[in-house]
């Protein structure tokens, strides 16, 4: 089955993220939210996204109607049916996504795929609410979408063979990205360890060992990591970062994964990042950082 028009639900981050990033490849992508507002923001900072890409000589003005051309707002589920493929991405809740998975399964052709972007969530329990859970398969894409070359596929307990090796031709083959294969669990395989390493980063914090800012270049000069810890934790999103520790904390049941006091006291304050416009450090409305 050839994907050419994938469904986004979801325009947060990282919905803006995928639909900019899919018709960047030619695809025609069609994007719903829960409200016009929120359908409005996601499309004018996409808008925003590729004008600074234009600033920094990474594309044309032409190549930028093209992406905006091939993305289309949606204002009912029932406008998606065409589609080959459709990508969940709103908010880490799983009540909220069952709900969405349960309306997809109704309205979609049967050989449609249904997949979600949850870092954390079990596709399994998604699944649950579907007929057809055999089409349910995870894709979990990594902030920044664009530049990030790596998609976790993620097989739920029903996830068929069809549904997973039509999804890794279309990773590999139609968006250029390596998919790797991750069986479900909590965190799958780079939330997992990736979250593990900023909660240590705040546990040396807590310590007094040294600043936000040296953790930072320790880990970015000497390892090479483009972003260190903190400025990783903000561009994520504080919250998003507490709610996968704490879940999988719940999950596995061991001290490693519970979530820092600094973290749970930043969210508490609404300081959660990019965001918000503070973090761990400061950043302007465009998400640069100050």
């Amino acid at each position: 089955m050839a994907i050419k028009k994938v469904g986004v639900i979801g325009a947060g981050t990282m919905g803006q993220g995928i639909a900019e990033m899919l018709a960047s490849k030619g695809l025609d992508v069609y994007v719903i939210e829960s409200s016009e507002e929120r359908l409005t923001y996601g499309m004018q900072m996409i808008e925003l996204n590729l004008d600074k890409q234009i600033e920094k000589w990474a594309l044309t003005q032409a190549e930028k109607k093209l992406i905006l051309n091939r993305i289309h707002t949606c204002k009912n589920y029932e406008d998606l049916t065409t589609c080959e493929l459709v990508i969940e991405s709103i908010t880490e809740d799983l009540e909220s996504k069952k709900r969405v998975f349960k309306k997809l399964d109704e309205i979609c052709d049967d050989n449609v795929i249904i997949a979600s972007n949850t870092s954390t969530l079990s596709l399994t329990e998604l699944a649950s609410v579907t007929v057809h859970p055999e089409r349910v398969i995870g894709l979990h894409f990594i902030y920044p979408v664009s530049k990030i070359d790596l998609v976790e596929i993620v097989r739920g307990l029903k996830t068929s063979d069809a549904t997973f090796d039509a999804t890794k031709e279309f990773v590999d083959e139609v968006i250029q990205k390596k998919g790797i294969m991750v069986f479900e669990s909590p965190g799958f395989v780079t939330t997992r360890l990736i979250c593990l390493f900023i909660n240590e980063a705040l546990h040396v914090l807590e310590e007094g060992v040294a600043s936000a800012e040296d953790i930072d270049n320790a880990m970015r000069i000497g390892y090479s990591f483009q972003n260190g810890p903190f400025e990783m934790a903000d561009r994520f999103g504080l919250d998003s970062v507490l709610a996968a520790l704490d879940r999988m904390f719940r999950e596995y049941g061991e001290l490693k994964y519970r979530p820092s006091i600094v973290l749970k006291k930043m969210v508490r304050g609404g300081h959660l990042g990019v965001k918000s416009g503070v973090g761990f450090f400061k950043y302007d409305k465009d998400g640069d950082r100050i």
